[in-house]
């Protein structure tokens, strides 16, 4: 009886001792491919090849993202004509937010289907709102997250971001989930605020150069096609998918 009930104790009391180790937190493993330093105005403090992530504007922002203006300001109207898409592609939009650019795409893939990804659910909580409104059957939002836009691989003909990767706290492993979710062949086209432009009225960590942009795309195995300034304030650059593939260390 007495050694039953020393061994009734020691199990209990390393029940307690594994309960306490499972209840701390583990620290988060530190990616050599980052750099983690103090952060500057508006940005993280974490550094991907050079360049500071900035934060990531929030739902409250959604206002901004559907002002009036944008269309004068930006002439988002070229670049939703200008997409290199058909009508049967499929299309996703990643950070899609209210899904300013998701819905008119949609009318440019009657035939096709538009994936509008985003991480913050009260996002596209307002872009199905407006998918609703507007009777569009071939708009599927989907719930990404830091790391992934959780899209099946090898299926997407297009993927575009506009004004959103200079704020993936992840920006590499989002891009080879990207890479993945293309199919052979498949583009990635990237919409940022000019670095290069001082008068472009954009906070610094929101504006990319172009050389920027390719490196880190070069990084995970994209190969760039072309750079377009058709727009007024921002690059429009397009990358594809090696139709053979790519060795990523």
């Amino acid at each position: 009886m007495k050694y039953l009930k020393q061994l009734m104790f020691l199990a209990v009391a390393l029940a307690a001792t594994t309960a306490c180790s499972a209840d701390q937190p583990v620290p988060a493993k530190k990616d050599s491919r980052y750099e983690y330093k103090t952060g500057s105005r508006g940005g993280i403090g974490k550094f991907y090849m050079g360049r500071e992530i900035s934060h990531v504007m929030g739902h409250r922002g959604a206002g901004w993202l559907e002002r009036p203006e944008r269309e004068r300001q930006e002439r988002t109207d070229l670049l939703i004509n200008r997409l290199p898409i058909s009508p049967g592609d499929k299309v996703a939009d990643i950070g899609a937010g209210t899904g300013f650019f998701t819905l008119p795409i949609a009318k440019r893939v009657p035939e096709g289907r538009v994936y509008p990804v985003d991480i913050q659910p009260e996002m596209l909580a307002i872009l199905e709102e407006r998918r609703k409104s507007m009777e569009l059957s071939n708009v599927e939002s989907v719930l990404g997250s830091e790391t992934s836009p959780n899209l099946p691989a090898n299926t997407i003909d297009l993927a575009f971001i506009v004004d959103a990767y200079h704020e993936f706290s992840y920006p590499r492993e989002m891009g080879l989930a990207l890479v993945d979710a293309l199919r052979p062949g498949g583009k990635l086209v990237l919409i940022e605020y000019r670095a290069e432009d001082p008068t472009v009225p954009i906070k610094r960590l929101h504006k990319m150069s172009e050389a920027q942009v390719r490196q880190e795309m070069d990084a995970i195995g994209l190969q760039w096609v072309k750079t377009d300034d058709y727009l007024p304030q921002q690059h429009v650059l397009i990358f594809e998918k090696l139709q053979t593939g790519v060795s990523i260390d």
